[in-house]
Formats: structure tokens, C-alpha cells, sequence
């Protein structure tokens, strides 16, 4: 017993039409949602990750200054500040640097990291004024210090 096939008529095939718009209203939302959700604690663990930073270069920057010190017999003055890292200052025949590879690094947030000599809390402070670039704050906004 043989069966026909039978061809589908021109009219009644069904075309591939794409999506509708409720369609693409439903996933606009979904993505919109889940922004929504992830985008604030990506963008705290970006802030988490400067001020993990910012002690990390602060302790390289306390241990390069340390090398000086045991090179010259003194940290380096107020008038030389960090610089004197990279550079070998005027009248320091001791020096032995330069004690950082790069530059003096500048915070996460692009300001420069603050050295005083004598310091309140230590031989020197060396510090960041986080994210706002002004003594004191919260949160992102803290003090960064070496004490």
C-alpha cells in the first residue's frame, strides 16, 4: 500500500516572522532586573579593590622607604618627600637607589599618596585620602594609612 504526499500549498506554509514586541518587552525587563541586582555589588567590589590597593602600594611604598633609611641612616625630609625614591637627592652620598622600579605611584584614585616627616603616629604617616581626596570620610571615602 503506497501513500501520497502530499505538497503543502503556497498559502498555508507558515513564514518565520521574528519576535513579537511583547516578547522583547518581557526580555528587556529581565535584563534591565538582573543590571539591576548585579550592577551595585560588581561596583562595591571595584571600590573593596581600591582600597585593597591603596594599603598594598602604601606598604610597598613604607619598605622602600625603610631601604632608604637603612642606606642613608634617615628617612628622607619633607623638602625631598617620596621622590627621593627614585631620584638621588642633593648631598646623599649613601644613597643606594633608586628604590622603587617605577615612578612614585599615585592612589587608585589619582591623587598623591601624603608623606610627613616627622609624622604624629611614627617615625613618618604616609597616607591616601581615599576616594574624595579630603582628610577623614567613610567607607571609600577613609583615610588610608600606615599606623
Amino acid at each position: 500500500m503506497k501513500t501520497k504526499l502530499h505538497a503543502i500549498h503556497p498559502r498555508h506554509q507558515i513564514k518565520a516572522t521574528g519576535f513579537t514586541l511583547l516578547e522583547l518587552l518581557v526580555v528587556m525587563v529581565i535584563i534591565g532586573l538582573l543590571a539591576g541586582y548585579v550592577g551595585p555589588k560588581y561596583f562595591a567590589q571595584v571600590g573593596k579593590s581600591q582600597i585593597k590597593a591603596a594599603r598594598a602600594q602604601i606598604d610597598a611604598l613604607e619598605k622602600s622607604l625603610d631601604q632608604y633609611r637603612l642606606d642613608t641612616g634617615h628617612y628622607p625630609v619633607a623638602e625631598q618627600g617620596l621622590a627621593a625614591l627614585i631620584a638621588r637627592p642633593a648631598n646623599e652620598p649613601k644613597w643606594d637607589g633608586p628604590y622603587l622600579a617605577k615612578s612614585v605611584p599615585v592612589d587608585p584614585w589619582g591623587n598623591a599618596y601624603v608623606y610627613r616627616i616627622p609624622g604624629e603616629h611614627g617615625e613618618f604617616d604616609l597616607m591616601s585620602l581615599g576616594k574624595d581626596g579630603q582628610p577623614g570620610g567613610s567607607d571609600e571615602a577613609a583615610d588610608i594609612v600606615n599606623w
